[in-house]
């Protein structure tokens, strides 16, 4: 019954490399010198931000320094901060060479995630200039100079909706070496970049962090309003925007990178948790499915080597096809390649990760970002 088990751990693995989309490769990704465009569209940049006050000063700064041909301003929408975001922000406003401006969201409104409704009021606000692109980008995240008129470039080309770069997490602390390239595997996994790239895939994912949409395309699906409760929210626009039969396209990033830290298991544990329940459509058979499949093909290895015999060659021959898919994305993120060994207990941790969202959702707990509770209206707002 093991060595059986380990055939068919391998069948698996073999069945992934060989047949779902290059899903493990690292190849998606902007091209580095892109066409210039003879006439560059109008962008306008909308930042949501709750208590970003630390993140600020290099995030907006790297939004203001975009070497771009075209009309491009900034929005951010401060999205009830209890620190000084707007105070930096405002500083950032008067001294740059680039128009910022700063709104206010407002009291959250009941049905509305936080930074969705963030998002919504910073597009109210640019959408009075008309431009051709939204550029959707986390308060957190730092951008070089050169990051738009990639994006641009690359959405003219190609003749795209929406283009989404999954920018670069850090991988620095043990916690994030051993979580944060398994995280971004497991997310190409679940949405193989070359299929959510190819308009014949009904897949379609996208990462909020970095996310370039055509105004019109937004509008013709009714606007961030069809999408305002949604947890996982760039996904969920990815899904809008395909299909709505229009094109869209996400790549690895390499002048974008996230200034969060998870230096803690915790701090994963967090981020992961608000999630992984509501990605299985908090279906109890999806769960499981998941779980079994988590088992199987990441767990089983290590434990039939550690049974030895014959099912331990399996178990050996599995996790080297394990470890073989693995290593593009730790390359990618600057590690050894023995990092690669370490991804069944990354498994282990995000299996307990999301059990501990199913259990949380069933104890009724909401869904958290930035303090809040997902859908649930500020009180001065009732």
């Amino acid at each position: 019954m093991l060595l059986a088990l380990g055939i068919i751990t391998i069948l698996i693995w073999l069945a992934l490399l060989a047949g779902w989309h290059g899903f493990w490769r690292t190849d998606q990704r902007l091209p580095l010198n892109p066409e210039p465009l003879d006439t560059w569209p109008s962008v306008i940049a909308i930042v949501p931000a709750r208590d970003e006050a630390a993140a600020i000063p290099f995030s907006l700064t790297g939004l203001i320094e975009q070497r771009y041909g075209g009309d491009y301003e900034i929005v951010l929408a401060d999205d009830s901060s209890s620190d000084d975001t707007v105070v930096m922000a405002g500083r950032l406003a008067s001294d740059g060479e680039r128009k910022l401006t700063v709104v206010e969201a407002g009291p959250l409104p009941s049905g509305w995630a936080g930074k969705l409704w963030a998002l919504n009021r910073g597009i109210e606000e640019a959408r009075r200039r008309q431009p051709d692109y939204y550029w959707l980008t986390d308060a957190d995240i730092a951008h070089k100079p050169q990051v738009l008129a990639g994006l641009v470039a690359h959405a003219e080309a190609e003749r795209l909706a929406l283009a989404s770069l999954m920018v670069r997490l850090p991988a620095r602390s043990l916690w994030e070496k051993l979580l944060v390239p398994a995280f971004i595997f497991y997310f190409a996994l679940l949405y193989p970049f070359r299929a959510v790239n190819d308009p014949a895939s009904p897949i379609a994912g996208a990462a909020g962090g970095s996310l370039l949409v055509r105004r019109d395309a937004l509008e013709a699906i009714g606007g961030i309003g069809v999408i305002k409760n949604a947890v996982i929210d760039d996904c969920a626009l990815a899904r809008a925007v395909k299909g709505s039969g229009r094109r869209i396209w996400i790549g690895l990033a390499e002048r974008s990178r996230s200034l969060r830290r998870y230096r803690h298991l915790g701090d994963f544990w967090a981020m992961v948790t608000r999630s992984a329940y509501p990605q299985l459509e908090h279906s109890p058979l999806r769960l499981a499915l998941a779980l079994l499949g988590l088992g199987v093909a990441f767990l089983v290895p290590p434990l039939l080597l550690i049974a030895g015999g014959v099912a331990g060659l399996a178990g050996l021959v599995a996790w080297g096809l394990m470890v073989w898919a693995y290593a593009p994305t730790v390359k990618y993120h600057g590690l050894s390649p023995l990092w690669a060994m370490t991804l069944p207990f990354a498994a282990a941790l995000f299996a307990a990760m999301t059990i501990a969202s199913a259990l949380g959702h069933y104890r009724g707990e909401p869904a958290v970002w930035r303090g809040r509770a997902i859908g649930v209206a500020d009180s001065n707002r009732l």
